[in-house]
């Protein structure tokens, strides 16, 4: 007898079992004998059946829409934004990102692994059946497909979803697709709007290619030597009046790479621009939708009153004292965003940095490989990680909502990422030390600790 025989006959012994048809959890699976061993009917799960289950530990629900979706985004017209509440996010276009063996870890650090029943949704149940296939392809014997989609499960308000607190403030390229044509986007009150390229010097890459109509931010008007603190409030307003922004402008933020755009934006937030967006995975992210791109160097239209006093918001940068002061305060901590070598003393992180360590009484709250580097808060495709994870990996150090938490790195690039993401999360008691470990370590006389 042939292997394929004894598999289609032991497939015909489990079914006669009840293990397929009718299983335990009143989960409804599916089967068939196969004319092909490749064309496996994928088992279904109704939406009455997954409410049953979503607290389920030995069960995963798989979000493959869009992140943008995924954090609130109404991209289909659905009832409700978010996610179905407990579902981890990995979208469809993150398998062809990625060789098998990579697919592999992508989908075990979510937690989608074999020894799960894995339930798999989109809005409208057209796309997930394709994925449950790659699942099963790659050796997931217990996979369903929520065939009702989100559209069916937002549609019931008795059901739990979940969504980024502000997730208006971390836009899509659709988003500004829209915004450029003329439209009125969701969550967009109709103010006037800038879009800027944010990077430091020349704008080299951005005069080979941009967001139509967006213009060019240098952060060295934001920053200066020695140690790249923010310019002075003077400056900043200068700043703000040049390029044309008032305190009511719509801005939307994006670089090559995200960093850049995170510490424009902490700075205007510390302003007191009410409305600051970035785009989600940066250009790439517009380049991959497979938007229009446009060279040359637009000049934006100096205004003459930035409408409110700066700062408005003081709070969202600290300096040295105030840094101090957080440490001393138990409802509040002074978090590291830094590789974990430079946290333990293993490396400074930059060339122009001599002292190692870390300031004494921090946390520790993730950031990359390097200095230059935020993977920790990445997906694969340099959109921000789900929210849930980093709130997570931030909660095993006692960073939580309701302490104060404020941010530092070398320098605040990185430390303003990790201040977005809290601002995103709608964390409220927020702030960069803006001076960091690099003039933190100027002083002898403040206190350091190297090691684990």
């Amino acid at each position: 007898m042939t292997k394929r025989k004894i598999l289609i006959l032991g497939i015909i012994l489990l079914m006669t079992l009840g293990i397929f048809v009718g299983c335990k959890g009143n989960i409804s699976q599916t089967s068939e004998v196969p004319d092909e061993l490749g064309d496996v009917k994928i088992g279904v799960i109704t939406t009455e059946e997954l409410a049953e289950k979503i607290n389920d530990t030995k069960v995963v629900v798989v979000d493959i829409r869009p992140e943008s979706a995924y954090i609130g985004w109404q991209l289909e017209n659905e009832a409700r934004g978010g996610h179905i509440k407990g579902a981890v996010d990995f979208p469809m276009a993150w398998a062809s990102l990625v060789k098998e063996e990579e697919l592999k870890g992508l989908l075990e650090k979510k937690g989608i692994t074999p020894e799960k029943t894995v339930v798999v949704y989109d809005t409208k149940g057209e796309e997930s059946e394709k994925m449950a296939r790659l699942l099963v392809d790659m050796g997931y014997e217990n996979v369903l497909n929520y065939q009702d989609g989100l559209a069916a499960w937002a549609a019931d308000k008795s059901l739990p979803m979940d969504k980024l607190a502000r997730f208006e403030k971390l836009v899509h390229p659709e988003w500004i697709d829209q915004l450029i044509q003329g439209k009125k986007p969701s969550t967009y009150e109709g103010n006037e709007y800038k879009i800027f390229e944010v990077a430091w010097g020349e704008p080299t890459d951005y005069t080979k290619g941009h967001i139509p109509g967006a213009y060019y931010l240098d952060t060295n008007l934001l920053e200066e030597e020695p140690i790249w603190n923010r310019v002075s409030d003077e400056a900043i307003e200068a700043m703000l009046l040049a390029n044309g922004i008032t305190h009511d402008t719509t801005v939307i933020l994006y670089g090559q790479d995200t960093t850049p755009a995170a510490r424009a934006a902490s700075v205007m937030l510390y302003a007191g621009v009410k409305d600051v967006r970035i785009l989600n995975g940066g250009y790439a992210a517009w380049v991959n939708a497979g938007f229009e791109e446009e060279t040359g160097i637009n000049v934006p239209e100096a205004v003459k009153s930035f409408g409110l006093e700066i700062p408005s918001n003081q709070k969202y940068i600290i300096d040295l004292e105030e840094a101090k002061d957080v440490l001393l305060d138990p409802k509040a901590e002074l978090v590291s965003i830094r590789s974990w070598g430079e946290h333990i003393g293993e490396t400074s992180g930059y060339s122009y940095i001599t002292p190692k360590g870390r300031i004494k009484g921090d946390v520790w709250g993730h950031g990359g490989s390097d200095a230059y580097n935020m993977g920790d808060f990445r997906n694969v495709n340099n959109t921000m990680r789900n929210y849930h994870e980093i709130n997570g990996f931030w909660r095993d150090y006692g960073i939580t909502p309701d302490k104060g938490a404020y941010f530092y790195c070398g320098t605040g690039w990185r430390a303003s990422e990790a201040f977005f993401a809290a601002y995103l999360m709608g964390w409220e008691n927020i702030g960069v030390y803006d001076g960091g470990w690099y003039e933190w370590s100027m002083d002898e006389a403040n206190p350091i600790v190297i090691g684990e």
